[in-house]
């Protein structure tokens, strides 16, 4: 016999899922508990003609062979089970038990078990009944508070218009059976819990527990709870009601972070980790109650921990230190105060803090050892504690910064600062998660090779203690294409490039030689900086597409997490070994501060110290602090870039800050500066960059003759793509040709103090060199009557100069003289060369030569030979007249 069963108190999930169940097995016999929630029952007298339901009592004698149990996973105790009966659990709550042996495991996510039965029914020959349908309806609309809960998903929204559309279910049944009116005795136990509420704040988690005593049994309190939670929105609510000999205990959650099918184990309940029960006996209310918040303290997992939010490898100063050397180091890395350790016994002596320096420094006390201002105490967190600590630490103590150690009495690994709980409760503020998971994004923006292989990074960082990351412009593309789900045009500018920066929270090196020791290939690393690069052996896909034949063998870089010093405007940094957090603030602009954590334990979990999701969502590029420019100017030609790429908007206050800076850039070296330009030539429409960085200044702050105007954006396009009809047809645009069109209309002066300035190549130099003569020359060329003539012309220009000018000159004659030289004249040369004059006429070596072959080329060009006969009469004649007039 097969027989279908629920849990008892049933609700109307757990009935319609045995009728669900039922329809997907008709010869099954769908047995009703003994006890059902009253609304329930009701609909089930008035209905059960056309319902297929069975009591226990009314079973045939039979050996149950087979068990289906729906919306539960507790097998029942019942006479004729078979001990090797065939289990199948259908349920929409994660395994809470291990399950019988051989069992078959059907469990959805949904926020109803009646959706997973739902969407298999529809796929059955045969129509369901009005009131099959709306049983069926009034399970989902139940557990899903009527399709409000968290919990509920689309699959749930699917089913029930289904049963709407198809079924006919009935929604005046549904609202009258779900809005059931309380007894009077459950009314009156319900303003008593009421009144008997507290609330609590544990681990971040917001708690009610609510009492009540009767000296009568009250049936379905699990619907005062449902009523309750839905009242006051908790993330957790138990209800303990006292009758007669027991307390019954009805609890409800909406985190996995409080598990009270584990809670209510303990006092001999049980139930699923959203939904338990307990009856207590031999225990008095008052009792219960605080061994049920002492539970919660100890069995409920923080909202957010420690971890989360710290920022690790913190920096620490000796109680000896004077309050010279801590003042540096608060000024060196912009720290607001750090952890004092004892040296010998390297355990926690007390926290500074920058007013306790500024107070010391006024009282000109700076040769002073810091032991006499600190705030002294054994003071830390652990990385598993609870914001409520460290937010209770903070209060009690007065300190605004709290070490983080592993163990009580280890060294400092990390710290948390009254800063990371403000950006901790504005995300909150927000209603936005924390920590984001783009694990899905990154399958589907990186090949399984590729995916495999930074799994496997992480694994091996996390095995030596460190934490590896994904960072930078790789991240923030990711980001945008999801922000940019409905914009096909937005999402292939945001595409990914294959641009991998891998920053380790420890020692990237010794990283890199475990990888190439599991997976080989080799690396290259330098000590200096803590950088390595891990070359496979052979190249792998970066996304769907394989790599070419000859594509060169994929690399990864790793760096460690470092910090940037700048000892003066527009100086190189000097770097140091930090943590992730420092590391992302040295970056440029917060959308390229986004960060993916790649342990095996958070893979995907993206950080956001300093608004980047913001500035994607809002479209604005936006520096990190107000001292970005100056430190770095060449991050303005990276926001130009970045603003004609993405199509965003330089925020405010950056705006004002470029401009203030733009002074500065005339400190960089050209070699920077030229880098930037080429980085700029790369993009897929570098005229767009290069009008930003004409309206923001940049140009003219590089040189005053630079501009961007209608003309050069029309010959940049040509450049690009007006080159296929031309004897310069399949050359790649390079920096020297965007270079030879911005510097075209320059005088003599201005493109030699340009290219002084920019410290150019020589072989660059000389090219745009080449372009000014032609362009001096342009009414030469266009006039130029003989081939030979304008041979001598163009000749001495290279090819990379004669394409620039005829990109750039508006006389369609030169033009013209351009391409006849290019496809027609510039490979012309005679058949006698240096070699054949010295065998043949036995010349000695000299200025003859060049007379001879360039007198034959002009003959040639201009169409006087065609021979080697008249090529050697031509010399000849030469030869004779040299003989006769030496001079």
């Amino acid at each position: 016999m097969h027989i279908i069963v629920t849990h008892p108190n049933a609700d109307f999930d757990a009935i319609a899922s045995l009728l669900g169940a039922w329809r997907l097995y008709p010869e099954a016999m769908p047995v009703l508990p003994n006890t059902v929630n009253r609304n329930v029952r009701n609909f089930i007298t008035l209905y059960e003609s056309q319902l297929p339901f069975v009591h226990l009592n009314e079973l045939e004698r039979k050996p149950v062979e087979r068990l289906t149990i729906v919306d539960s996973q507790q097998i029942p105790s019942l006479k004729g089970l078979k001990a090797d009966a065939l289990v199948h659990i259908i349920d929409h709550h994660d395994l809470h038990q291990p399950p019988p042996p051989g069992a078959i495991l059907s469990l959805t996510d949904t926020g109803a078990t009646v959706t997973l039965l739902v969407e298999q029914i529809r796929d059955l020959p045969g129509r369901l009944s009005s009131i099959e349908a709306t049983l069926l309806l009034l399970g989902i609309y139940e557990d899903t508070g009527s399709l409000t809960y968290a919990s509920t998903t689309p699959r749930d929204l699917h089913a029930a218009a289904w049963l709407l559309a198809e079924g006919h279910a009935r929604l005046d049944l549904v609202r009258e059976y779900l809005n059931y009116a309380m007894s009077d005795i459950q009314r009156a136990l319900y303003e008593q819990l009421i009144q008997h509420l507290d609330t609590f704040s544990i681990h971040g988690h917001t708690i009610i527990i609510g009492t009540a005593q009767t000296d009568r049994y009250v049936e379905e309190i699990s619907t005062l709870a449902h009523r309750l939670r839905d009242l006051y929105q908790p993330e957790a609510l138990f209800i303990l009601v006292e009758m007669q000999d027991h307390v019954q205990m009805v609890a409800r959650s909406v985190t996995e972070a409080i598990d009270v099918g584990r809670l209510t184990e303990f006092f001999g309940g049980g139930g699923h980790a959203r939904a338990a029960a307990a009856l207590v006996k031999d225990k008095d209310l008052s009792h219960l109650k605080k061994e049920v918040i002492h539970l919660l303290y100890l069995e409920a997992q923080p909202a957010t921990t420690v971890a989360q939010i710290m920022s690790r490898g913190a920096r620490t100063l000796s109680p000896n230190d004077t309050v010279r050397h801590a003042a540096e180091m608060m000024d060196r890395y912009g720290h607001e105060g750090f952890p004092v350790v004892d040296p010998a016994t390297g355990r926690i002596a007390g926290v500074l803090s920058r007013r306790e320096i500024d107070k010391a420094r006024r009282h000109k006390l700076s040769g002073t050892a810091i032991s006499q201002f600190m705030k002294k105490g054994e003071f830390f967190v652990t990385p598993t504690d609870s914001i409520d600590a460290v937010q209770s630490l903070m209060t009690s103590e007065g300190i605004g910064q709290v070490p983080v150690v592993s163990q009580p009495g280890g060294p400092v690994i990390g710290i948390v600062t009254r800063t990371d709980l403000i950006n901790l409760w504005q995300l909150a503020v927000g209603d936005k998660p924390a920590r984001p998971n783009l694990a899905k994004q990154l399958e589907q923006a990186l090949s399984p090779e590729l995916l495999q292989l930074l799994r496997d990074a992480g694994e091996l960082a996390a095995q030596r203690g460190d934490t590896l990351y994904l960072v930078g412009g790789f991240v923030r593309d990711l980001l945008l294409t999801l922000l940019m789900d409905n914009d096909e045009t937005a999402r292939a500018k945001a595409s990914p490039r294959f641009d991998l920066d891998l920053v380790v929270e420890g020692e990237a090196i010794p990283l890199a030689q475990r990888l190439r020791e599991r997976r080989g290939g080799r690396v290259r690393s330098h000590d200096r900086f803590g950088t390595a690069k891990w070359i496979l052996a052979q190249p792998i896909p970066f996304g769907s597409v394989p790599p070419a034949k000859d594509a060169p063998l994929t690399s990864l870089d790793f760096v460690t997490a470092r910090t940037e010093f700048y000892r003066h405007p527009s100086a190189l940094p000097e770097v140091e070994q930090s943590s992730i957090r420092q590391d992302l603030h040295r970056r440029d602009f917060t959308i390229n501060t986004l960060a993916l954590r790649l342990t095996p334990d958070h893979f995907g979990e993206l950080l956001d110290f300093y608004g980047g999701q913001n500035d994607l969502e809002g479209r604005l590029i936006r520096v990190l602090h107000s001292l970005s420019f100056v430190e770095d100017p060449t991050r303005m030609l990276r926001a130009a870039r970045l603003i004609a790429r993405l199509e965003f908007t330089l925020e405010e206050r950056t705006a004002e800050l470029l401009a203030h800076a733009l002074d500065l850039l005339s400190r960089v070296s050209g070699e920077r500066i030229t880098h930037e330009l080429e980085l700029i030539f790369q993009e897929h429409h570098p005229e767009q960059a290069l009008q930003q960085l004409d309206r923001l200044g940049i140009l003219a702050a590089i040189h005053p003759g630079l501009m961007v105007d209608n003309w050069l954006v029309e010959r940049l396009k040509l450049l690009q793509s007006g080159l296929s009809d031309t004897p310069w047809a399949g050359v790649k645009p390079a920096s020297v040709h965007y270079l030879g069109l911005m510097t075209f209309w320059l005088a003599g002066d201005e493109l030699a103090n340009l290219l002084e300035r920019l410290n150019l190549r020589a072989w660059q130099r000389a090219i745009l060199n080449q372009v000014y003569q032609l362009r001096r020359s342009a009414a030469q060329i266009a006039t130029a009557t003989s081939a030979s003539a304008l041979y001598r012309l163009l000749a001495p220009a290279s090819d990379e100069a004669r394409l620039i000018a005829w990109l750039g000159l508006e006389d369609e004659a030169a033009r013209a003289q351009l391409i006849r030289f290019q496809r027609d004249l510039r490979h012309v040369s005679p058949l006698i060369d240096g070699n054949y004059l010295k065998k043949e006429y036995h010349l000695p070596p000299g200025p003859i030569y060049r007379v001879i072959i360039d007198t034959l080329r002009d003959a040639r060009l201009d169409g006087l030979i065609t021979n080697l006969a008249e090529e050697r009469a031509l010399v000849e004649e030469i030869v004779t007249r040299g003989k006769n007039n030496p001079d």
